[in-house]
């Protein structure tokens, strides 16, 4: 039986308070717990367009879904402990919900938008798609993934940024190639990355800088392909940032919660 369950029958017996007989959670509760389940969910429909958006050719619109569904998923989690979802709606793993979307909208789609816009070489496109498939599926299965402060251990399979800078930098497809080979080997190793949500050391500087990336980058996709000085400076700035923090707690070695 239901914990939940059994303690609304201590507490109201079988005759209890009709607000106790499902969990002992009211149907506001179940429902703003359903609700932050349904904005979670929100981002396979903007993975979908996302994904819609770079079968057609369309870059920017491809990217900007992809932003909106990073924003999603940056606050969800937050939403989620707010709601006290877990204990709400025990039936459903809102982190498995989390991690099939995330595939969608960091890994499948990024892929695809690397392959679509010719920013792998020619040739090496397909190969190179499933490289980024395949190791990120040992990062969304592996245990380990967050230290005890939470960093992110090893590359967190965030290609929707990669996809982004790579757009933006407009390499040589054969320098993506590279940085592509690196950042998937980065994903067995012990090398953090930054979780501006839920590292707690320096969180608001963290939040800040990553609001200033957020808008920066929104601001030179919509411009693209022109590059205002301003803007560039603040997104290079912010870029740098999450470089020097994610060394800073490589090198510091293991750290506990």
């Amino acid at each position: 039986m239901d914990s939940g369950l059994k303690g609304g029958l201590k507490e109201g017996g079988l005759g209890g308070d009709s607000h106790r007989q499902d969990g002992g959670y009211g149907i506001v509760r179940r429902l703003s717990a359903w609700g932050v389940h349904a904005f979670t969910g929100s981002g396979v429909v903007l993975g979908l367009l996302a994904l819609l958006a770079a079968v057609n050719g369309e870059a920017k619109a491809c990217l900007g879904w992809l932003g909106l569904a990073l924003v999603v998923d940056g606050v969800d989690g937050t939403l989620a402990r707010r709601a006290s979802v877990k204990e709400v709606l025990p039936g459903i793993d809102g982190s498995a919900l989390d991690l099939v979307i995330d595939y969608l909208t960091y890994v499948v789609v990024p892929a695809v938008f690397l392959y679509r816009f010719g920013l792998l070489p020619d040739g090496f496109g397909v190969a190179l798609a499933a490289f980024i498939m395949m190791t990120s599926l040992y990062c969304f299965s592996n245990t380990g993934m967050k230290s005890g402060d939470n960093y992110f251990v090893g590359f967190p399979a965030i290609w929707n940024v990669v996809a982004l800078y790579l757009w933006l930098l407009a390499l040589d497809p054969w320098i993506n190639t590279a940085v592509v080979l690196i950042l998937g080997l980065l994903t067995f190793t012990t090398v953090k990355f930054l979780h501006p949500f839920r590292v707690r050391r320096w969180m608001r500087l963290n939040l800040l800088v990553s609001g200033a990336w957020l808008a920066s980058s929104a601001a030179l996709v919509v411009l693209h392909p022109d590059r205002p000085d301003a803007v560039w400076y603040v997104w290079l700035a912010s870029s740098a940032y999450y470089a020097a923090i994610c060394l800073w707690r490589t090198l510091r070695g293991p750290a506990e919660a």
